[in-house]
């Protein structure tokens, strides 16, 4: 029997080479952190999130739900 190469599919060897490329790259990206403004806008946001839901189950409480 031949071995049939299915078509437009990438080798093993391709596959590895890509693999250790993406990772190489991504560690890099993760090294780096997250940049101080984004961090305060994440707090800013979590904080918000953290008031409207206390908002909602008081509302809730009050409403008889």
């Amino acid at each position: 029997m031949k071995d049939v190469k299915p078509k437009g599919g990438l080798n093993a060897e391709i596959q590895s080479r890509i693999g250790h490329q993406l990772r190489a790259m991504y560690d890099d990206v993760v090294r780096q952190g997250v940049p101080d403004r984004f961090a305060d806008m994440i707090r800013k946001l979590d904080g918000a999130d953290a008031q409207a839901q206390l908002a909602g189950e008081a509302g809730k409480k009050e409403g008889g739900e």
